[in-house]
Parts: structure tokens; C-alpha cells; sequence
């Protein structure tokens, strides 16, 4: 029965989101209990891709990205994909309607992680919105359940909200990201001279969108 594998799926991305984020799997217990599987696949998928690009260097990085993709979207209109983490994230995206412009733009910013980016303000924020701020949008679509209108009335407090946990996971890793990746987000910033000053200047555009 499918069922079986299904809920063998969802329980690969409660175990992934456990394994990858004590403090996000510790947060999901304060969702009422119906949505907290639906998140956990979602989470799944995200770090799924994002492990692809930070953690596979002995492999065709490119390679691994574009068939993850292709099996994503496939997954999404057959209904199904032996890949777990792909089974329990088409299983979210059908249920709740989840828009594919998100995984889209999503996958796109993974892609960017693939390139040796200098990071203008504009592709900063390119980053950030398919990065962190899509996952929000995604996450709220299962909150709200199909109510169109209380997802507009919050979708920019989950954007925002998606954008401040993206940009403290930058600050958490900007030493790994410098020195073992080879990447720097932040636009116009030196990292030997990246202070407090530089820190407060974004705080800064990030009120001002609010």
C-alpha cells in the first residue's frame, strides 16, 4: 500500500528536520499538531537542496541540482517519487496548493550557491527572497489552510520574518561560509572589516521594507 511508503517519507523528513535543526524541530512543537508533519516536509525538501550545495564537493554538485529539480517538479504532477524526501514534499505542495513559482525561485537561489557570486545589493535580495522568504510563503500556505485572504494579510510579516532568520544564519556562518565555501553574502563588505557598524547598516534595510 502507498500508505505505508508515505508515511515512511514523512517520517525521513521529521528525521532529517531533527537531525539538521534541534532549535527548529524544538519550534515546530508549538504548531498545532495537524501542520507540524506538512513543515517537516518541507524542511526536508529545503535542506535536502541545501545540503547539495554546501556539503557534496567530491561530486558533481551541478549535476546532483538539476536532477533534484527535475525529480522535484516531476514528483509534484506525478504524485509520487522514490526519492522520500521528494515523495513527502509533492505530498505538501498538492495538499496546500503551494505555488511552483516558490520551489522555483527556491531552487534558483541553491543554484546561485553553485556560482561564484559578488553579491550587489539587488542580488542579495534576489537571494534572500528564494533562499528564506519563499520558505516562509511556503510554510504559511500550510498555516492558512487555503484562505487566500489571511494569506495576504500575512504575507509580508512571513517574508520579513523568513529574511531576519536568513540573515542570522548568515552571521552564524560567516567565518564557515568564507573560509570553506569560498562565499560572502553581504554586498559592499569586507569580511576582515565586517563590524558592528555593517551589521546595523542592514538591520537598517530591513526596517525600512516593513
Amino acid at each position: 500500500m502507498k500508505e505505508v511508503f508515505d508515511n515512511l517519507s514523512a517520517a525521513c523528513s521529521r528525521m532529517i528536520t531533527k537531525r539538521y535543526s534541534t532549535s527548529f524541530s524544538l519550534g515546530i512543537y508549538f504548531l498545532n499538531e495537524k501542520i507540524r508533519q506538512p513543515v517537516y516536509s518541507i524542511y526536508g525538501f529545503v535542506r535536502l537542496a541545501d545540503e547539495i550545495v554546501d556539503s557534496f564537493h567530491d561530486y558533481d554538485k551541478i549535476l546532483l541540482l538539476s536532477k533534484f529539480k527535475r525529480d522535484c517538479f516531476e514528483a509534484i504532477e506525478e504524485g509520487i517519487s522514490l526519492n522520500p524526501v521528494l515523495n513527502a514534499f509533492q505530498e505538501v505542495v498538492n495538499k496546500y496548493q503551494i505555488e511552483k513559482e516558490l520551489i522555483a525561485l527556491f531552487l534558483q537561489s541553491m543554484e546561485m550557491d553553485l556560482r561564484q557570486e559578488t553579491y550587489t545589493p539587488e542580488k542579495y535580495d534576489q537571494y534572500i527572497l528564494g533562499s528564506a522568504q519563499v520558505v516562509g510563503l511556503m510554510c504559511l500556505q500550510v498555516f492558512t489552510e487555503g484562505d487566500k485572504n489571511q494569506y495576504e494579510k500575512l504575507k509580508n510579516s512571513a517574508m520579513n520574518l523568513g529574511s531576519a532568520f536568513q540573515k542570522v544564519n548568515f552571521l552564524r556562518d560567516v567565518n564557515a561560509d568564507y573560509y570553506n565555501l569560498n562565499r560572502t553574502y553581504f554586498p559592499n563588505v569586507k569580511l576582515s572589516e565586517f563590524s558592528n557598524t555593517e551589521k546595523k547598516i542592514d538591520r537598517r534595510r530591513d526596517r525600512k521594507r516593513v
